[in-house]
């Protein structure tokens, strides 16, 4: 990639043409900072106290305290791992107080827009609902929510409600199920102090545990009673890229990832004073759209339009037609007040927790959420008048969003018998070689969207269905890669036909970062239905973050290998100063959790990996050949043959596969030459 060519910073065309004119971006400051240390790339500087900084190599392989690399790599990997936890578990928190404030009366505007959801919520977890208002159990419910946070003994409750009993007894068994959120994210600080763990193996085993408490906890409550409070996604059709703005209109973009306030400014939107509002200052109406997981929430809720993903928050600036952009938390760059100064758009801060210097700041409460989403939507509307030259890429797609575990079973098996069975009998008979979750971030280290969009079309040329959230599905998004049409396209032909059947594209969009809790779920109910296995780690599925850029993303990370999956995650974690931690991650993890980690920068050849893996659970699951799978090559007709042969020999070709996936690929069939 040529460091100094704007057009290759990113693969869509979008942002090629707004990168033309663009100045001082993420991509700038990226090529101004030039070559990073290589210390602090390996994870070998530690910072944790004040006798260092320590910089660790072969000359030098301790520090000052006497940390060696291993200690030094892992304590840092698990800081980034208590962080990550912290921003879910602060967003699922906040989600869980809205509830009980909205049950109370308390909270202005909000109402329990999915009774049903509340009351399958409250059965699972054993709260009783005969004869009791939606409010009393809401209430009940939120307040058994909360403990999850800061209870100091027992087990958080979703994994033993869930997840399959051989996976939870394996969890047990090496203590990884959390005690509380709050609990394992300080004694992960306390862990990591100066003078205290140095043991690498017990500091990546916390780590694990500290992850479960995001995934298990803290985004799977802020799914669960999001839906209760916002209501419970339905497949939805609307349009991404920033080709969704509009010339004509007020232009309002909410950015960043708790749907408490955005929802309010969508229905502040259409409120019928703002619209005449908005006509009488020469607007033809108003509308609101979103950058980040906050645009997933008004997606796959109110089908509101996606202006972009991460690396498009100051590119929409920079079209001259952003009135407000208005920021909660997480994944804002501060650099966009900067950057708004250049144009008319005001940059407008929300929340206690996330403040920059020089934005305006009107703080939210739930109290008065209405009130306030008002007043955002009237300083958009006042500040449309002050626009200068405006310049929108034509660049925009359709794309279904929506799906969620509970409206996959009605797509799969209809309204009346629904069900995982056609996709697990999919997968047993062929059909479908197993599923692949596609996650994450954009990062200025590769070229924007790019790895996803490659690793996805590989990946369903060779029958994989794909889930997605978050900024990689607004990926795949912008390249119609969501949309039903897309089986035809790109999907083999197993997948193809199911797709067809169905009605579903090849990639299924399952919301915001936090509904990553969704796939899990899923997975929990493919295990159930039975026919693939008995624990999670058995199930033909893998995991991907190909564009990872946070903290975040190495929770998630590690969540889904504590529950037993392949993930591939790039740019690796900085830990490859240490060997140790390195092949504790991608090889002795899998022995404790089924699950390992793998580093392939290459989004191709990543997603034969993947497929490398899929095909050996498979074959330990005795499934049978894919059904329209390319003759293999002749070394590979060996394992064809006995696919169904005694166990000894079952062994054989596991031990095989075992070191093909190190040696090189199988045969995959390549997307290279199906239709663009």
């Amino acid at each position: 990639m040529a460091e100094n060519n704007k057009d290759t910073r990113s693969s869509d065309p979008a942002a090629q043409a707004v990168l033309k004119h663009a100045t001082g971006t993420a991509y700038d400051r990226h090529e101004q900072h030039g070559k990073r240390c290589p210390f602090g790339e390996q994870g070998v500087c530690c910072r944790i106290c004040e006798m260092g900084p320590c910089r660790l190599s072969e000359k030098k392989p301790r520090g000052v305290c006497g940390a060696d690399a291993a200690t030094v790599a892992a304590r840092h990997l698990i800081r980034q791992v208590a962080a990550g936890t912290a921003a879910h578990a602060d967003h699922g928190h906040d989600i869980v107080k809205t509830l009980l404030m909205t049950a109370k009366g308390e909270a202005q505007g909000y109402s329990l827009k999915s009774p049903a959801r509340l009351h399958e919520v409250a059965e699972e977890w054993g709260i009783s609902t005969d004869g009791r208002s939606d409010e009393e159990i809401a209430i009940e419910l939120a307040e058994a929510g909360l403990s999850q946070f800061n209870q100091l003994e027992g087990e958080i409750r979703y994994p033993g409600l869930r997840a399959p009993e051989a996976t939870v007894a394996n969890w047990r068994k090496h203590g990884l199920i959390p005690v509380g959120v709050e609990h394992e994210i300080v004694e992960t600080l306390h862990r990591t102090h100066e003078g205290v763990d140095a043991d690498y193996i017990n500091l990546l085993m916390h780590g694990l545990r500290t992850s479960m408490g995001d995934g298990w906890a803290g985004a799977m409550l802020a799914t669960d009673f999001g839906d209760i409070l916002f209501g419970t996604p339905e497949p939805v059709r609307s349009e991404v890229n920033l080709g969704v703005l509009k010339t004509d209109e007020v232009n309002i973009v909410v950015h960043g990832h708790e749907p408490t306030l955005s929802e309010m400014v969508v229905a502040a939107s259409r409120d019928p004073e703002m619209i005449d509002l908005a006509k009488e200052k020469g607007a033809k109406g108003i509308l609101v759209g979103g950058i980040c997981c906050t645009a997933n929430e008004i997606l796959m809720r109110q089908g509101a339009p996606v202006v972009g993903n991460f690396l498009h928050q100051e590119l929409a600036i920079a079209t001259g037609a952003v009135d407000v952009m208005l920021v909660d938390v997480q994944c804002i760059l501060p650099a966009v007040v900067e950057h708004a100064g250049r144009f008319h758009t005001k940059v407008i801060t929300t929340s206690k927790k996330a403040r920059i210097p020089g934005a305006e700041h009107i703080q939210f409460s739930e109290e008065k959420a209405y009130d306030v989403a008002k007043e955002i939507v009237k300083t958009a509307i006042d500040n449309f008048t002050n626009r200068g030259h405006v310049d929108i890429p034509k660049q925009k797609t359709d794309l279904v969003a929506g799906f969620t575990v509970r409206n996959t079973f009605t797509h799969l098996g209809g309204r009346y018998r629904s069900s995982f069975r056609p996709l697990n009998d999919g997968i047993i008979t062929g059909r479908l070689r197993g599923v692949v979750a596609v996650i994450g971030c954009n990062t200025v280290k590769k070229t924007q969207d790019e790895s996803h969009v490659k690793m996805v079309r590989e990946l369903i040329a060779n029958d994989v269905l794909v889930v997605m959230t978050g900024c990689a599905a607004t990926a795949c998004a912008k390249v119609e890669l969501l949309q039903p049409e897309a089986a035809v396209k790109w999907a083999g032909k197993g997948l193809q036909e199911i797709c067809e059947t169905v009605g579903i594209p090849p990639v299924l969009h399952f919301g915001s970062c936090v509904d990553n809790s969704r796939i899990l779920v899923a997975l929990c109910e493919m295990t159930k239905e039975g026919g693939l296995g008995e624990a999670l780690s058995d199930l033909p599925v893998a995991g991907a973050a190909p564009e990872q850029m946070c903290e975040k993303a190495i929770a998630i990370g590690f969540y889904c290998v504590a529950s037993g999956a392949y993930v591939n995650f790039s740019p690796a974690m900085r830990v490859l100063g240490s060997p140790k931690v390195t092949k504790f991650l991608t090889e002795d993890v899998e022995e404790i959790t089924g699950g390992k980690f793998t580093f392939e920068p290459d989004p191709v050849e990543a997603a034969h990996k993947m497929i490398r893996h899929i095909d050996k659970k498979r074959l330990a699951l005795k499934l049978r050949p894919m059904m329209y799978e390319q003759p293999l090559a002749p070394e590979a007709e060996e394992e064809k043959e006995v696919r169904h042969a005694s166990e000894e020999e079952l062994a054989a070709v596991r031990a095989a596969a075992e070191k093909e996936a190190e040696d090189g690929p199988r045969t995959v069939r390549h997307c290279a030459g199906k239709p663009s």
